[in-house]
């Protein structure tokens, strides 16, 4: 609250004339501090803080020595990325040129990270866990799946065996861009098995190269 305060005064000066008494004003700064406490707390309490956004990995623990060589890639399709946003891909297991079991060798087909290149292709591979999801989303819309059973049953369609499983590996002239990239695309296409961090193999390599001349 401001306050005039009146100093002493007012007697006659020279020639008989009286002076004006001198006033000075003092602002009590009290009532402004409560009001400024008072909307720090209240844009506290009504602020949103930004919450942290985690993707879940499947990163491969290192086999122990020994142990057999892992099962044949059901269902799966292994990207890999390279220099220039360049991606390649195939199709199932890996078949190296002149392999035990006479298959013809693998051959790596080229894609990019356009919606008709990279979403059309994993929209493609994953169509058995989309339609899923898509159903489970049209009963929780009609009101008939709860919130909880649906994210449930939609993270169970993701895991199943007739969904995709996506391994991604990179060369040493790969960006992390590029990697970030491909996991926020699977986490859009819906696919739930994905790993990364698996080492290319000496034939993979190979066969890269010689597409990247």
């Amino acid at each position: 609250m401001a306050e005039i305060a009146e100093s002493g005064g007012g007697g006659h000066g020279k020639g008989g004339k009286k002076r004006a008494k001198k006033q000075s004003t003092r602002v009590d700064m009290t009532p402004m501090v409560d009001l400024a406490f008072l909307l720090l707390t209240f844009f506290v309490l009504t602020s949103t803080f930004s919450k942290p956004k985690s993707m879940e990995l499947s990163l491969p623990a290192e086999p122990p020595p020994g142990s057999p060589p892992p099962p044949e890639v059901k269902k799966g399709v292994t990207f890999l990325l390279t220099k220039d946003d360049r991606i390649f891909y195939y199709i199932g297991q890996f078949n190296a040129p002149g392999n035990e079991k006479g298959l013809p060798p693998t051959q790596l087909s080229e894609t990019n990270f356009s919606s008709e290149g990279l979403h059309a292709l994993l929209m493609k591979e994953n169509k058995w866990a989309n339609d899923e999801i898509d159903k489970l989303k049209a009963q929780n819309k009609a009101k008939t799946l709860a919130d909880t059973t649906f994210k449930r049953l939609a993270v169970e369609a993701t895991a199943n065996n007739e969904a995709i499983t996506v391994l991604i590996k990179t060369d040493d002239q790969a960006t992390y861009k590029n990697a970030i990239d491909m996991l926020d695309e699977l986490k859009i296409c819906n696919v739930g098995k994905r790993v990364l961090g698996v080492e290319m193999m000496a034939t993979e390599y190979a066969l890269l190269q010689e597409k990247i001349k």
